[in-house]
């Protein structure tokens, strides 16, 4: 049997492990208002009980990028992207036991090590999947399951909630990842040099891109390079210091943008499910838009790193111009939800606009079996920056969000600094 278009079938079934990956680690964010008083935590702490559970989870993921980066490596992305989402399905599971914070914490350190692992293992699936003038489409279609995930999490969560109660609602979110893993074993046979399905002319369009953009060697002698060895490279720096900068960006809405309805508009939770899939559709477009608009540089004899440079450059301005719109018109947003939801949606649409081309330069700068490790070493420095501020935001909003804004629009002109200056020479290794 030979498939067609088999890449787009595989990129497909990833995102879809994103989404999945979006509606776990948001269920306790958009419950959390309504629940903290279960477990015995008064009205003044509930934002210090949500940041510590937040650093549990910040810290696993922090952990795990980087041993999944190695894992995606050493034994490919079937198998370890299997392991990953079969570890938070179990994790997000246990959700349902807890007794305490303690627990909690525990369980989101569970879920956020093995939560990790989907980000490298997109990046080097990608890589092993698309030649470079499509790896920032694919990219793009990934970073869309993670909004369309935030874009369903919201309504889903507060119905299942509503109709079963905040542990079946965990119990039940489980089960899609369990199911995921039957037609990923299926489909993703192999790599395409090898995969029984693929037609010759889609195994040709694959390896020959790869073979003109990516390495010059056969890939029995790419060397692995250790973590100490890539610091040595400006370019893995680059990509370390511009997720640090970025990344809490996004976090800062996907953790406290429930609680920021709740405190600022009076929301209750099915409010929350009908206003907060708003920006993350906005973000979903997004990135679909990131992943063409480099796309289409490199069809018109654009160099790979400096298209997608272009399209950071573009995601950061609109970003930073929302941001700045946002702190405007902060005062009259109580009056007018709906446009601040468009405003936060337009800074999210930024963010997913740049953020697929930062994740697919590592396979623009590295080769082979060192995709995923980059990979998976940026997504660290991501939560490393996401908790400091964490840590930040309730001491800064005691008294109003304007320094939560004005904080996200600091680190955008960060992040494109340092993405901007990243060498532009391919790492042979």
């Amino acid at each position: 049997m030979k498939v067609k278009g088999l890449r787009w079938y595989i990129i497909a079934l990833i995102a879809i492990a994103t989404v999945i990956n979006y509606i776990d680690r948001s269920a306790i964010n958009i419950l959390w208002p309504y629940i903290y008083k279960d477990f015995g935590i008064a009205d003044v702490d509930s934002k210090n009980a949500l940041a510590l559970i937040t650093t549990f989870f910040m810290i696993a993921y922090a952990l795990g990028q980087t041993f999944t980066g190695k894992l995606m490596d050493a034994v490919g992305t079937r198998i370890g992207m299997t392991l990953s989402i079969l570890g938070w399905s179990i994790s997000i599971a246990l959700h349902a036991f807890a007794r305490s914070l303690a627990s909690f914490n525990v369980f989101r350190f569970l879920l956020g090590f093995t939560e990790a692992g989907n980000w490298p293992g997109a990046t080097k699936n990608n890589a092993e999947w698309f030649p470079a003038k499509e790896r920032a489409i694919a990219q793009g279609i990934f970073g869309a399951g993670a909004s369309l995930g935030s874009v369903v999490s919201a309504p889903i969560i507060a119905l299942l909630y509503i109709a079963f109660g905040w542990k079946a609602t965990f119990v039940l979110i489980a089960v899609l990842g369990f199911v995921w893993i039957i037609p990923w074993l299926i489909v993703n046979k192999s790599t395409p040099d090898k995969h029984p399905w693929i037609t010759e002319e889609e195994r040709q369009h694959i390896l020959g891109g790869t073979a003109v953009v990516a390495t010059e060697q056969p890939v029995a002698e790419i060397k692995v390079l250790t973590w100490k060895e890539l610091l040595r490279y400006r370019s893995t720096w680059g990509l370390i210091m511009g997720r640090f900068f970025i990344d809490p960006v996004w976090w800062l809405f996907v953790t406290w943008l429930p609680t920021f309805l709740k405190e600022q508009f009076m929301f209750d939770i099915k409010q929350i499910g009908a206003f907060t899939w708003v920006p993350y559709l906005f973000a979903a477009i997004g990135s679909l838009a990131g992943g063409y608009h480099s796309s289409w540089q490199i069809k018109r004899g654009v160099y790979a790193e400096k298209a997608r440079k272009n399209s950071i450059a573009l995601g950061s301005a609109i970003m930073l111009l929302s941001l700045i719109a946002i702190l405007y018109f902060l005062g009259n947003l109580k009056e007018t939800p709906m446009f601040a939801m468009v405003l936060i949606g337009l800074t999210l649409f930024g963010f997913q606009f740049l953020i697929g081309n930062i994740q697919t330069l590592p396979s623009d700068y590295f080769n082979g079996k060192n995709v995923g490790t980059v990979a998976g070493m940026g997504g660290t420095a991501a939560v490393v920056g996401t908790l400091l501020t964490t840590w930040a935001v309730p001491i800064i909003t005691k008294t109003s969000y304007v320094s939560f804004f004005v904080l996200a629009a600091v680190l955008v002109p960060l992040a494109w600094v340092s993405v901007k200056y990243i060498t532009s020479k391919k790492i042979n290794n």
